[in-house]
């Protein structure tokens, strides 16, 4: 599973990441929740799984910033819809995408909550020597992301 956990700074951004979603990988399956930050406050969720849209719900509840959203992805990965996503006007940052561990920093005042960051994944173990540019290169080619 994936994620992209991100700011938005208006209510249509439910809908048209949704759109964004469907229109990159109509087969995708997915969940949203985007936590808005004025009039009555309200997480607001959409998605075409239940499974995934209470797990975005479940998430947005415990970051609990303003104007965040967060977009979890099944048989689809984010490099397939990220530029439709960033497109979107509403859009204000990419925090993540990823399919990797993750922790959201966050930031809380007498206003609300903001995301400060993400750790995404682990921390560097080495530098890549040859054989893991030819593992790269390689599996970029089996998967269909480069051409042999």
């Amino acid at each position: 599973m994936n994620v992209i956990l991100g700011q938005s700074h208006f209510i249509k951004t439910v809908e048209d990441i949704a759109e964004a979603v469907v229109g990159s990988v109509p087969a995708a399956k997915f969940g949203l929740a985007f936590s808005e930050s004025s009039g009555d406050c309200l997480i607001r969720i959409d998605g075409n799984d239940d499974d995934l849209k209470a797990l975005a719900r479940d998430n947005a509840e415990r970051i609990g910033a303003g104007h965040s959203f967060i977009l979890f992805l099944r048989d689809c990965y984010p490099i397939n819809v990220l530029n439709a996503i960033k497109n979107l006007p509403e859009v204000c940052t990419i925090f993540c995408a990823t399919a990797n561990a993750a922790e959201v920093v966050i930031a809380e005042s007498a206003l609300g909550r903001g995301i400060m960051g993400v750790i995404d994944g682990h921390k560097p173990q080495g530098i890549e020597g040859p054989a893991g540019v030819t593992w790269r290169t390689t599996l970029l080619r089996e998967i269909g992301y480069k051409r042999a």
